[in-house]
């Protein structure tokens, strides 16, 4: 039997990795990001060149408000009425003209931005932000408050979070960083398994259709052939998948590196060598930084990856089988997508409103260990930090789930892949799970 499998594991892998198109999304793909990438940098770096060209002039009756300058925009006060300042913005002297009219301090309104093309709102809030800060120093003056004083007494908080252990071990950690970690493993398994698991179903299908399926299972059994399937499937699917990262990581440093940035972990071994001049008088930053990467247990987190990673797919993958194997056409198909993808949803959902929000809630618990959740929600959790109790729970109800839904699956397959012109529906599909 297990020659068999094998034998169907290598036919699927084979078959899928030499065709034109897996070749050519494989290696194309992986250029999609760093183009892009490279494009917004591209009109970026345009930007910034002609943003340091932008000249706005400022009439201002009030004869108060001084704006300063920064590396996008330059304001001149040249003492010219509305109409001369407009006619600089008509013919090009000027990117546009702010009029500031005689204010009222606790109500300023009537103040204006003309220029001849609609203004970003970045360059909007920069210009509203500024006034603000300018109007409230006028109104501190009048009562008889230093701004200055008021300045300094403004203080900014960074509270560090550190972790206990149970043997009196501390981490460093940070929320955000965890957010980010957990959201693009949560992400990245929910599309694997929506995406491959389709092929899945599209290539039973696709055989079903052809007839060519009596003639495998007249060599091998049913369930020999679904396992085979899913296997071989799935591991094309890890094989594109690492080349992607390869791919990605290698063409995207090119990239940047044409632009004279660096990657985030080219700037990470560059600190300890970049001393001060990085990191100013405070090399505390640095250790900090050191602290957080430490923090990440790299080891449970890629496992934890993995065993998700293929967890989730031979689980939902089984389904995707059942279903190819019940119907004829991929319209056919439809109606079963329904309730198999209503946990990925709950799970996709979840991981948003519940997991990455609070992973230690009850909610993010029970998500990370039901089977058809947990895929998702697990990798959510994990970045934060799961206690080897929950994790192991959470595995074998993994192992469990996918042994069940293998054999509700096989029973389904084992009949469904030789009926032909067939209509089924839910009440044949118990049918066959009872008679099987």
């Amino acid at each position: 039997m297990p020659n068999k499998v094998l034998l169907v594991i290598k036919r699927e892998y084979l078959a899928r990795v030499k065709k034109r198109s897996f070749l050519l999304a494989t290696l194309i793909t992986p250029l999609v990001f760093p183009t892009i990438l490279g494009v917004f940098l591209w009109i970026a770096m345009s930007d910034i060149q002609q943003d340091s060209l932008r000249i706005i002039e400022v009439v201002d009756d009030n004869n108060t408000f001084f704006l300063e300058s920064n590396d996008l925009y330059m304001f001149s006060y040249g003492g010219l009425d509305r109409d001369d300042a407009k006619e600089l913005v008509q013919k090009g002297k000027r990117y546009g003209f702010l009029y500031i009219p005689k204010l009222n301090m606790d109500k300023p309104t009537g103040i204006t931005f003309y220029t001849e093309e609609i203004p970003g709102l970045t360059m909007m809030t920069s210009l509203e932000n500024n006034l603000k800060g300018k109007i409230e120093e006028q109104k501190l003056f009048a009562s008889g408050i230093d701004p200055e004083i008021l300045a300094s007494l403004q203080t900014r908080v960074n509270i560090r979070s550190i972790i206990v252990g149970q043997q009196g071990n501390e981490r460093i950690s940070n929320s955000v960083v965890n957010y980010g970690v957990g959201f693009l493993a949560g992400i990245l398994i929910y599309t694997f398994i929506f995406v491959y698991g389709n092929q899945i179903m599209q290539g039973v299908i696709e055989e079903k259709s052809s007839r060519i399926i009596e003639i495998l299972v007249s060599s091998l059994k049913p369930f020999q052939l679904m396992m085979g399937k899913i296997i071989g499937i799935g591991a094309v699917g890890l094989t594109q998948f690492l080349i992607w990262i390869l791919l990605i990581s290698v063409v995207s440093s090119l990239v940047m590196g044409y632009f004279g940035l660096q990657m985030p972990q080219q700037q990470m071994m560059d600190l300890p060598n970049q001393g001060n001049y990085v990191l100013g008088e405070d090399k505390e930053d640095l250790f900090q930084v050191l602290q957080l990467i430490q923090g990440i247990d790299f080891y449970q987190l890629v496992m934890a990856f993995l065993i998700y990673f293929v967890g989730g797919y031979m689980l939902y993958g089984a389904f995707f089988a059942a279903i190819g194997a019940a119907v004829d056409t991929p319209s056919d198909a439809q109606q079963f997508m329904f309730p198999v993808t209503i946990p990925l949803l709950i799970a996709y959902m979840g991981l948003f409103i519940f997991v990455l929000d609070d992973p230690n809630s009850k909610v993010s618990y029970w998500l990370s260990v039901i089977p058809f959740t947990s895929p998702v929600a697990m990798m959510g959790r994990i970045s934060f930090g799961v206690p080897w109790d929950q994790l192991a729970l959470s595995v074998m109800l993994l192992v469990s789930g996918f042994l069940f839904t293998t054999w509700v699956a096989g029973k389904i397959y084992r009949i469904g892949i030789l009926v032909h012109g067939t209509k089924v529906g839910y009440k044949v599909l118990w049918k066959w799970l009872r008679e099987s």
